[in-house]
């Protein structure tokens, strides 16, 4: 435990909530240490964080585990490897070492397959959805919580990360298996309405720019994609091409400079139309999406 902590949390049976917020506040790394904290102190005590609130004091032995944790988020070790879970849209999601943790931006992403979905249900149609490179099942979780009844596939190439997969897609009713994406669900070629994609796309020149508690605890699988990130697109735009019905839609996730460079490997590959890309929740460009001629 750092030296400095011991003003915080002295040898007596409790501390005072407020002084560890303001200590782990002060030692956290940006961009958000107020809400690490918080969520830290939360995980710590078994609550959710708006429940701090009529928190005054805690326990010494909590305060002391408050201050291990604080130290290991300090030193570099993901907020989500430490409490074990993610949240991404409605859903809570169990994450850990060996899977990649959803990020909020791939929340529009998954909204705007959502939104056509909803659209197909309407028209009358049992949608049939293709989830590659699912990870934690994050976005298939999503789309069963918000649009129950569809046929939804997912398929992910690694074992641990299959294992969150399972856990967060058990009583979903999705087929879920072991695959790649260049080969998977043979079965269904021509009968998908929907293919959607987180794929790697990190470019391994990339490597030094790359944050380091992304660098050194998420899995370069889920990463790192050749030497221009586009490697898995590619091979997506193809694997899409067959999975998808005509009219189907395609939607990838991408790297904020590979706007232009995404779009086009779909232009190139002739099976696409309606080709756009998208913007985040930040405004920054990050999907792109097709449809089969």
């Amino acid at each position: 435990m750092p030296e400095d902590t011991e003003a915080v949390v002295p040898a007596a049976p409790r501390a005072e909530a407020t002084a560890l917020l303001r200590w782990a506040v002060a030692t956290l790394p940006a961009p958000s240490p107020e809400t690490e904290a918080r969520t830290l102190l939360a995980y710590v005590l078994g609550r959710s964080p708006a429940e701090l609130i009529m928190v005054g004091t805690v326990g010494a032995a909590d305060a002391r585990r408050y201050a291990e944790v604080i130290a290991e988020r300090a030193a570099g070790t993901p907020l989500h490897h430490l409490t074990g879970v993610a949240h991404f849209r409605h859903s809570t999601l169990r994450v850990g070492p060996g899977v990649f943790s959803p990020r909020p931006e791939t929340e529009v992403m998954t909204g705007h397959v959502i939104t056509e979905l909803h659209r197909l249900i309407a028209d009358g149609v049992t949608p049939v959805v293709a989830d590659l490179c699912t990870g934690s099942g994050a976005i298939a979780r999503a789309i069963t919580d918000e649009v129950p009844g569809i046929n939804l596939h997912a398929c992910e190439l690694s074992e641990d990360a299959l294992s969150y997969a399972m856990d967060n897609l058990a009583g979903t009713g999705a087929d879920l298996v072991q695959g790649d994406l260049a080969d998977v669900f043979g079965e269904l070629d021509g009968t998908v309405d929907v293919v959607v994609c987180n794929p790697p796309y990190i470019p391994l020149e990339a490597w030094e720019s790359v944050a380091p508690d992304v660098r050194d605890h998420d899995p370069h699988l889920a990463l790192f994609s050749g030497q221009d990130g586009l490697d898995a697109m590619r091979v997506l735009a193809v694997t899409a091409a067959r999975l998808l019905r005509p009219g189907g839609l395609v939607a990838a996730e991408h790297a904020e400079v590979q706007h232009a460079s995404a779009v086009e490997i779909f232009v190139a590959h002739g099976s696409w139309t309606a080709v756009a890309d998208h913007l985040d929740l930040t405004g920054r460009p990050r999907f792109v999406t097709a449809r089969r001629r």
